[in-house]
This record gives C-alpha cells, structure tokens and sequence, in this order.
C-alpha cells in the first residue's frame, strides 16, 4: 500500500507537469539520422521561441521570432499555438547543370500554425526543414480575415549563439558585397569601421551587421553557415550583431522611400533562413542545404544555355589598355560620332575576332563583349544616368552582326554584356527590345551590371525593390531563351534551381580589385575564405586565370596575389557552369604550356569531391566533367605555404588515368616569384596519394584523363 505523502507527491508532479505543457506547448523536430533537433515552444507571455541542437550540443539557444510593421501593431506575444503537422520526404532531383548531376533532397518537416490570443487574432506559420546538415525554416502568412496587407519594418528572427565562434565575415552593406572577409571572434565584430570605402563604387552599412552567407568555426570544430534561400519578392537579410550576448538578428535592407522594407499582400511566404550545420569546412561546401530549399525547374527544357568557358573584352579595359567608351558626344539627346574619336575603344570588330580565333582553337566556347554600345561616354558619375544606354545600338567600330556571324562560323557563341549603370527603370523598359535582338542574333547569355548607386533615388541594391528587378529579369529573360550572369547582384539564394537561367553572378570583391585597388589588391587568403563563405550561396563569376601576373607594361602599382598555378587551380575550386580565361590573348600565346588544363578543364560536373580543407586557410576539390568521366583537381592556400595529400579513392575502380600536374616551383611565392611553375605527367589509379607542396599564395591543379 502506498503511503498518502507519495501519492500527494505524485498528483503535484503530474500537475506541474501539466502547466508545464500548457504555458510550453513543446514540439520538437529532427534530422533523418538524429544529429539535428529542433525544439519550439512558447514563453508565459506568448512569445515563440526555438532552440537548435547538433550532436546533444545546444547550438542555437533560446531564440524570439516576431515581426514589426508600419501598419499594425508588432507580432511578438500573445501567441497561441493551434496546431502542428510533419512529414518526411526522400527525393533524388537532377541539376542541368551544376556541381553534380543528381541532388538528394531528405528532410523531416514541421509545420507549426499559429495564431494570436488577442480579440482580432492575426495567424502565421513556421515551417522548419531539417536535413542532417542543417535547418531550414520560414514564415508563411496565409489568406485571412484580419490581415490582408504585410507592411514589415523589421523581421525580428534571432540566433542566440552559445560560443564565441571564429567568424568570416564582410559587412552587411545595403549596396554591395564587394568586401575583403574579417576574420575574428563573434563577439569583435565592428561592421561599422568599414563603412566608408574609397574603393567601392556605392556602400552604405548602417549598422553593426554581417552579410549572409556567414560562416563560423567553434572549438570543438563544428562548423555552422547562416544565409538564406529563395529570396523573392523580399528584402535582403543582414544579421545585426549583439556582440556582448553573441545574438545575430535579422535586419533587413530598407528603402529611403519607404518606411517599411518589406511589402506583401497576403498570402505569403518569407525566404528561408538557413543553417548549415557540419563538423567540418569540406563538408560546408559539399551541402546542397540552401538549392534543396528551393522550388524545383519552373522553365523545364534549358539545354539552350551550354555551360562554357569563355574570353573577351574586359581585362584590358581594367588594366588601362583599351577603353569602355568610344568618343562620342551627345548632341540633341542622341549619341553622335563627331570624329573625335580617341581610338582607344576595345570593342572593335577587329579586336573581337582576334578573341574569337583564340577561342576557336583552345576549346573556349564563348566570348564576351564589353563596352559595344552606345552611352559609355557618361555611364558613372553622372546624377542623372537613365536613358544613358539603349543595348541595341553598337559603337560605329562594331559591327555586331558580323561578329556574331564570324563567332558562328567558328563555333563560338558571343556572350552580349548589358551595363546598366544601376539605371533600373531604363533597363526594365528596353529588356523585351535588348533580349529580342538577342534572341534574334542566337545569343544564349548576358552579363548584366550595376555599377553605382540605384536609380530611382533612395534604393539600395539589396532591397526588395531591387530583389524584384533581379529576379523579373531572370524571368523575362528565360522567355527569350537568355541566361543571366548578374554582377553588382543580389546574393545568391538557390533560385538557380527554379530558374536555371540563373547562370552565375558575382556578388564579391572580384578579380578586378586587382587591377586597380588603392588597398594592394586581394590578399592571399581571401579566396580561401571565399569557397567557404561567399561560394555556398551559388556559383561565382570570378574570371580567373590571369596569366600576367605583375602587369608592369600597364600598372605598376598593382598585381595579383596568387602563383601562376593558383590561377588554373581556381576553374576547379571557385565553381560556376561560365569560366573566364580572363587575361589577354598575347598573355596566353607566350605561356601555352600551363594554358593546356585552361584548354582540358571541364565547367559541368558529375560530381564533386571536397578532399580537405580549412576555412581561409586551403582548400582542395576533386570534380568529375559530365559525359566524359574526366577529372580535375583544384587546391589553394593563403599566404603560408603547406603540403597537402590528395588521396585518389574518387576515381572509377579499374580505370587508368594519364595525370598532368601544374604545381608551384621550388622556389614560387606570390609575390616574389609568382611565375615558377613545374609540370609534370603520370599515371594515377584509384586508391593512389600524392603529397604536393604549395607554395605562399600558391595552388595545385590535375588533370587526370582517362588513359582508354
């Protein structure tokens, strides 16, 4: 017989128990293998929070979400949970182009419905997606009788972090990503001592915040990357930094025209935000967290865009060689040549062939053309830049239907370059003409441009005005079978999987930085913070493969801080389905030898292996080339000079490879002697390893054919 204090002890426990349910309303969340767990619940006021687990390790501790808009009063508290579902999905899609061909897709799902306990209750849903390397999740405002219209100030989603991480980091700038990434603890962020910059173009960093994706490494190695997924029709997401709690909220891009940076009709979703979540930097690069949260194909058939490596006439604009513009005045509202050429213009039919005949006999299946049309007289600096550009009318030196014809004949597609000098209005209106020419000409790809500050007047690049230009232009363009490769862009979000016309873009301090930076150019480390940082995002336009590595003839001043052999390492490591053989033609043809793997690397990939690596240290990526069944590997380190050991176990079992290896010489440096290279060839089978040393600044990059 029990004793009546054990059973009174038993009713107490049973009833706190009880109210613990009722004020918590717990509901948890896991990844297929158990790794990841996720935990919501509601505090005594209402207010709904989340905790992320990785590994019985809290990750992400008691973490608010709520929104505040101009229209009504903040969602915060006086929450009500009304009703939660799951499901599970194990799917396999394909990429028509990518980093692989096959993507599997396998999350468990949670769906919360929400509601307010107030007397016009307003409702909302959070859905979470947990994939064993990392977590998804998003807001979802459904039709309803209290809210027709989101007019968001702020989306308030924290991450309460339990360590101060290593953080890679760039600003979170309201106009541009071009940044070289600090390298610090969490809790020393100081977003704001960037915020004035004599090399960029536009900036505008209002507060102690960080751009996404932002990647972070904790003592025990755990490795976690916040960014978000499918951003459409919405503001850009910075994280504000709280650096005494070692909180990251969300603080989305505004407008000076508006008080509210986001405006939606109801119903609606919000982009996902991500974590990425592994034990390891090659792992983060080998996750398919932030694509898989995106819709699948909306275009279907897209075998029209064909995945390339390209040249053209860019590189010599930068080093001062040639120029953007022609010479031409405005007379009357009208471009006019008035004979005053300065016969310095680039884009020349001539110079173009010359490209085109290089590309011809190299394997290069494109060529870029800068600087062809009217308007680059007055395309920056100028208040007032709308109307500047047509693209549809060619300088009188380019015969554009003559190089496009003479690009066909040789088998060599002409990639069109739409600048807009950031004059949006003027674009949208003249896309249907400019694509129809395209169209009409056969060409497949543009890159689009915008440099400066966005007209209309008060927009930033990142804001939801500008999120809508981006992606209405990728829509329009898809219609004219034209693929887009946007530079000065919004970041990437994965929507390369529901519009793959989403090709590349740039969306970091690029190769150009360079040519003309007043702060030395790129250091040594900055693309290995690069691949694990920006590159998780999606593809990146970086062009690389300079050859002329301290171009004295044109800039003294300046030059790249990489080895010879880094350059061709990088078609492997910075991955986009268009690569850039970027420097001069006179460049390549003094320097054939190493230009070989420019010649033999692939752009479209089976596969992708991440050997090893560490964040903004080195990094070494093994891809295997669709239809072929080739390989090729890439490998960088920053400024220290190191070995690392590739092990072969990624190649087919049986088969003989013929390896050509590019690597630093004895004595190559970045700086000092950046031009030794070794090349060597040999056969190499499954199983093999080679320990390869790279130099300061330097690289490694494989060929390994199969030898039937």
């Amino acid at each position: 017989m029990k004793k009546p204090g054990y059973i009174l002890t038993l009713l107490l426990l049973l009833l706190f128990v009880g109210c613990a349910e009722k004020e918590q309303l717990d509901t948890n969340i896991s990844s297929p293998n158990k790794d990841i767990s996720v935990a919501l619940y509601l505090n005594e006021n209402g207010e709904l929070a989340y905790t992320v687990d990785y590994k019985n390790k809290m990750l992400i501790d008691t973490s608010y979400v709520g929104f505040e808009f101009t229209n009504a009063e903040a969602i915060k508290q006086e929450l009500q949970i009304e009703s939660t579902s799951t499901r599970s999905v194990d799917e396999t899609w394909q990429m028509p182009w990518g980093e692989q061909m096959d993507v599997k897709n396998t999350y468990n799902e949670l769906v919360v419905k929400l509601a307010e306990t107030t007397e016009n209750p307003r409702k909302f849903e959070l859905i979470f997606k947990v994939y064993d390397d990392g977590v998804g999740f998003r807001y979802h405002f459904p039709e309803q009788d209290h809210m027709t219209e989101a007019l968001i100030a702020q989306e308030n989603t924290q991450f309460n972090l339990t360590e101060d991480y290593t953080t890679f980091w760039i600003p979170g700038d309201w106009d541009i990503y071009e940044h070289l990434y600090s390298t610090t603890q969490l809790s020393e962020i100081d977003a704001l001592n960037y915020a004035n910059d004599d090399n960029l173009a536009q900036t505008y960093i209002p507060e102690n915040s960080v751009a996404t994706p932002v990647t972070m490494v904790g003592k025990d190695g755990t490795h976690l990357s916040i960014h978000e997924a499918a951003l459409v029709d919405y503001s850009g997401m910075t994280l504000k930094i709280d650096p005494q709690n070692l909180t990251l909220t969300s603080s989305l891009v505004g407008s000076k025209n508006t008080e509210y940076k986001v405006k939606r009709t109801l119903p609606f979703s919000t982009p996902w935000r991500t974590l990425t979540i592994t034990d390891n930097a090659p792992d983060l690069i080998e996750s398919n967290l932030i694509v898989n949260l995106n819709e699948p194909n909306k275009l279907g058939d897209v075998s029209w865009f064909t995945p390339m490596k390209y040249t053209g006439v860019w590189w010599e604009m930068h080093l001062g060689k040639s120029s953007w513009d022609y010479g031409m005045e405005k007379i009357d509202g009208k471009w006019t040549d008035t004979g005053k050429a300065h016969g310095r213009h680039g884009a020349t039919t001539e110079n173009v062939k010359n490209f085109i005949d290089f590309s011809a006999e190299n394997n290069i299946g494109g060529v870029l053309v800068e600087g062809w049309n009217t308007g680059w007289e007055e395309w920056i600096g100028f208040e007032d830049r709308e109307g500047v550009f047509d693209f549809v009318t060619p300088y009188p030196d380019y015969d554009i239907q003559e190089v496009v014809r003479y690009g066909r004949e040789k088998g060599v597609e002409i990639i069109m370059h739409h600048e807009t000098s950031a004059a949006t209005e003027t674009y949208a209106q003249q896309q249907d003409t400019a694509f129809a020419l395209m169209k009409d000409l056969g060409i497949h790809a543009v890159k689009t441009g915008y440099v400066g500050k966005i007209l209309p007047k008060g927009e930033y690049h990142h804001g939801q005005y500008m999120v809508n230009h981006y992606n209405n232009t990728v829509e329009k363009a898809a219609k004219y079978q034209v693929a887009i490769n946007a530079h000065e862009p919004i970041k990437a979000t994965g929507l390369r999987r529901t519009y793959p016309n989403t090709i590349s873009r740039e969306g970091l301090r690029g190769q150009e930085f360079n040519a003309w930076a007043s702060d030395g150019g790129n250091p040594p480390e900055h693309l290995p913070i690069v691949a694990f940082t920006r590159m998780l995002g999606g593809p990146i336009d970086f062009t690389p493969g300079i050859f002329n590595i301290k171009f004295n003839e044109y800039k003294k001043d300046n030059q790249v801080n990489t080895t010879l052999a880094q350059q061709l390492a990088l078609y492997v490591v910075i991955y986009s389905p268009v690569q850039m053989a970027a420097d001069l033609v006179e460049h390549y043809e003094a320097n054939m030898e190493p230009f070989q793997f420019i010649k033999d690397v692939g752009v479209d990939w089976e596969q992708t292996k991440v050997l090893n690596g560490a964040v903004g240290d080195f990094v070494t990526i093994a891809r295997e080339e669709r239809e072929t069944g080739n390989w090729f590997l890439g490998s960088i380190t920053d400024e220290n000079e190191r070995e690392i050991t590739a092990n072969f176990d990624f190649l087919a079992e049986g088969e003989t490879y013929t390896a050509t290896i590019y690597q630093d010489g004895k004595d190559a440096h970045w700086d000092s002697n950046p031009l030794a290279i070794d090349i060597s060839t040999e056969e190499i089978k499954k199983g093999d390893t080679r320990t390869i040393r790279l130099a300061p600044g330097g690289g490694l990059a494989i060929s390994l054919m199969k030898a039937n």
